[in-house]
């Protein structure tokens, strides 16, 4: 593909500063949205609470949010969920709309999701047209998902990146394990048995380029890798990648005293399956679990 120019929110993130790095070493030229004045050409000065974004976007060929208040960040307070959920609302609502305003401007739009959509569905296999689960989660991603709204009637081509957990030391789920399971404390979370959907960094941004890449892709994607395992089979992978003992399990009840609500999230399974990749040709490089842990070495 020709060289692009494309608009990313939430550069500064783990999988958006690896995104953008990965879009500049492909020859595209990347201008960040900043929450300020812009400071020069790389940057467009955008405001999601205020609904605004400034000159600029409609020099762009696409447009990647990767925005959102981490999830796992802070307990789940009523303050603390309207900002999670705002953070990824208003955020899409404003570029959506901002896109379809322009005449000529981006005519991609690939908005970050989440395998949250889906709830816990036991061990049912969760394709991209599987009905949306209950849930706090849940009722983001649909939220988050229905906010791009504005940039699909403009004739948009919108995707949702549905993506599972992100295997990286530096970030995330498995960014907090790896030194728990370092120093020996690690273990299984509740019964074990919860499907946990997992993708490495380098293929979620893999698979964020191959959606930007491939025209006939639409609508919401899985970025999960094609073998989801469960909780018990991560602490195995996790115990002899660091070559540790793992025999302390978390009970459910004790996770839910320390984490409240978001415990729930945890503990729920999800069997996800990434068919609109695999159908696409999409092929992955850490397609195991012990792949992707293998991987977290050169990062």
């Amino acid at each position: 593909m020709s060289p692009m120019r494309i608009a990313i929110a939430g550069s500064s993130g783990l999988i958006g500063s690896t995104v953008t790095a990965s879009l500049q070493a492909h020859g595209h030229e990347v201008v960040r949205l900043v929450r300020r004045e812009a400071s020069g050409p790389g940057e467009i000065s955008w405001d999601p609470a205020e609904g605004r974004v400034g000159p600029g976007l409609e020099h762009t060929d696409a447009v990647i949010n990767l925005a959102g208040a981490n999830v796992g960040g802070k307990r789940w307070t009523k303050a603390y969920k309207k900002e999670i959920l705002d953070s990824r609302v208003l955020g899409t609502t404003t570029l959506a709309t901002a896109m379809a305003a322009l005449e000529g401007g981006p005519r991609v739009f690939l908005n970050g999701s989440a395998i949250g959509y889906y709830g816990d569905a036991g061990t049912t296999p969760l394709t991209e047209s599987s009905p949306a689960g209950s849930g706090f989660l849940a009722d983001v991603v649909v939220a988050w998902e229905g906010a791009t709204t504005a940039a699909t009637d403009a004739g948009i081509r919108v995707v949702a990146l549905r993506t599972g957990l992100v295997v990286s030391p530096r970030g995330g789920a498995f960014g907090r394990l790896l030194p728990i399971f370092k120093y020996g404390l690690g273990g299984r979370v509740g019964s074990g048995d919860q499907y946990w959907s997992f993708i490495s960094l380098r293929d979620e941004v893999e698979a964020i380029r191959f959606c930007l890449d491939h025209d006939e892709i639409s609508g919401p994607v899985n970025l999960v890798s094609p073998h989801a395992v469960t909780n018990r089979d991560i602490t195995k992978a996790m115990s002899e990648f660091v070559r540790r003992p793992a025999f302390l399990p978390v009970p459910a009840l004790a996770l839910k005293a320390t984490l409240g609500e978001f415990a729930d999230d945890i503990l729920a399974s999800q069997n996800v399956v990434p068919t609109v990749l695999t159908d696409a040709g999409f092929e992955w490089s850490d397609p195991t679990i012990a792949d992707a842990l293998a991987t977290m070495r050169s990062e």
